[in-house]
């Protein structure tokens, strides 16, 4: 395979990945790119997993591109219908053909003499590598690896005679028709698949070791539906976005601040589902709203599932595994024909690529990721690392548009290499995850990037202050360098506060 040269190169082709190159064609028409994709397809997380009931946990009118209405009145969609709305997005915009299927990035090193990123790549269906150089090197693959996902070793797992089926490879061919099934987790997978196999399943149980906060969501927005009929789809979806983020952003800093208030209301829900005959042991964390991500329940179907007893909740520790299910510590025993382990992600950052810096290695955890869109001493580096608290797109639009910012500022003044330095030691202890305090971020916390204690270098994960910074003020802060010097902005290059509150939530 030859050499091949562009200006930019996209690693993933998921949703981060389609919606940078989208932006590019937009916003930067002039520059040649490629996106370096390893699986067959576009679509990511959404190719990936196929579980029953596969869905997002976010409402599709902010986990839409800014630039591409989602119509219809669906709030939490499918996961086919996710990919769907990614592929006809990349085609609408004459990305796909820019996608390289099936490599594998193998290593990615800056050089300071040539400036540009050489990267190498492995076909994986012939394990021949090629090279491929590029200025500017942007990572959009998520934060989770794609081969396997997390599964603690649970003593006696080898004496169970049933099926262990993991969400992240579900098959295609499994009957679990009339089956019993355990499925051990509580957060979005679980919470999705338990009323989902219900349906089928002679019974499912959700074995938890601690509750999770749950919120019940309709899944048809008759709102947008009726905004949708009256006005243009473009006028609909800004309204239905900016009251989605409102009402996100709401519920999440009155959680911070209120945090009894909030847990108060989030039980008091569950119990109006369950007409107040819940055992409550089940649905009450340990910890505060918020601590960790906040579970949606599609059209309450879990306590649906629950109220007509095709499933249970079992909140316990498990002792070990049996040929015929699972002891618990307290001594009951789970019997299972199928036992899922909705048991989480286990991260890396930019798809398991350990980058190097005129081949010295860039180790993530040393470093702090400025404005997080850019990891400290990586030239010509962006990263497109969406929200936690609300839409993962949010932040994937208003990344991309900054680093299309970045690079026409770039090309304007003639620049060709780009980093941020941190000269005032701001590197903290939050990771790039910020304060979420769920166990795949503890597991991970030797493989991701720090945020700082102030300034550019501190992950605010406020969108209305992301879009502040990212689409409005000046690139050229006095933080970032140019041709290894440092510049600042002319006066009058910043907006002002209405202009970025606007924009934030009506979009661009």
């Amino acid at each position: 395979m030859n050499e091949q040269h562009f200006d930019v190169l996209i690693i993933g082709a998921g949703v981060s990945g389609i919606g940078m190159a989208c932006h590019l064609s937009r916003e930067c028409p002039g520059k040649s790119f490629a996106i370096l994709e390893r699986r067959q397809s576009l679509g990511g997380t959404w190719d990936l997993f196929r579980y029953p009931g596969i869905r997002s946990d976010s409402d599709m009118f902010t986990f839409g591109y800014n630039f591409r209405p989602w119509v219809g009145g669906k709030v939490l969609a499918d996961g086919a219908s996710i990919k769907q709305y990614v592929q006809e997005t990349a085609q609408e915009h004459d990305v796909e053909r820019h996608i390289r299927y099936g490599l594998a990035v193998k290593a990615a090193d800056w050089s300071s003499v040539d400036k540009c990123w050489r990267v190498t790549a492995e076909t994986e269906a012939t394990g021949e590598t090629g090279t491929y150089t590029a200025n500017f090197l942007i990572g959009c693959t998520g934060y989770y690896n794609y081969d396997h996902g997390y599964k603690p070793d649970f003593p006696g797992e080898d004496e169970f005679k049933g099926q262990m089926v993991h969400p992240q490879h579900w098959p295609e061919d499994l009957d679990y028709a009339g089956k019993k099934i355990v499925v051990i987790g509580s957060g979005a997978t679980a919470i999705t698949l338990v009323p989902t196999l219900a349906e089928q399943a002679g019974h499912v149980t959700m074995l938890q070791r601690s509750p999770t906060y749950l919120m019940p969501l309709p899944s048809t927005d008759k709102l947008a539906l009726g905004l949708q009929k009256i006005l243009p789809d473009s006028l609909a979806y800004k309204l239905t976005r900016a009251r989605n983020v409102a009402i996100s952003r709401f519920l999440y800093l009155r959680s911070r601040k209120s945090p009894r208030l909030m847990r108060r209301m989030f039980l008091g829900i569950i119990k109006r589902q369950l007409n107040g005959e819940a055992d409550m042991r089940h649905f009450t964390p340990d910890y505060d709203p918020w601590d960790q991500r906040l579970c949606v329940v599609k059209d309450g179907d879990l306590f649906t599932a629950l109220k007509t007893g095709k499933a249970s909740i079992a909140t316990d520790h498990i002792d070990r595994f049996t040929e015929t299910g699972i002891r618990l510590k307290s001594g009951e025993e789970l019997e299972a024909d199928i036992i899922v382990p909705a048991t989480g992600l286990e991260i890396q950052m930019l798809g398991g690529i350990k980058p190097t810096v005129d081949g010295q290695a860039v180790v993530m955890k040393d470093k702090v990721i400025y404005k997080n869109v850019m990891v400290e001493g990586m030239p010509n580096a962006g990263l497109i690392f969406g929200y936690t608290n609300i839409s993962w797109t949010l932040k994937v639009d208003i990344a991309a548009e900054y680093l299309c910012r970045l690079m026409n500022l770039m090309d304007k003044r003639g620049y060709r290499v780009v980093m941020a330095r941190d000269t005032e030691n701001s590197r903290g202890e939050d990771t790039i995850l910020g304060s979420l305090n769920a166990g795949y971020v503890k597991r991970a916390a030797d493989k991701l990037p720090r945020q700082g204690t102030h300034g550019p270098w501190k992950a605010s994960q406020n969108y209305l202050e992301d879009v502040k910074i990212l689409r409005f003020e000046p690139i050229e802060d006095g933080v970032l360098e140019f041709d290894g010097k440092r510049t600042h902005a002319s006066v009058g290059e910043s907006g002002g506060f209405l202009k970025p509150l606007r924009s934030a939530l009506f979009g661009s």
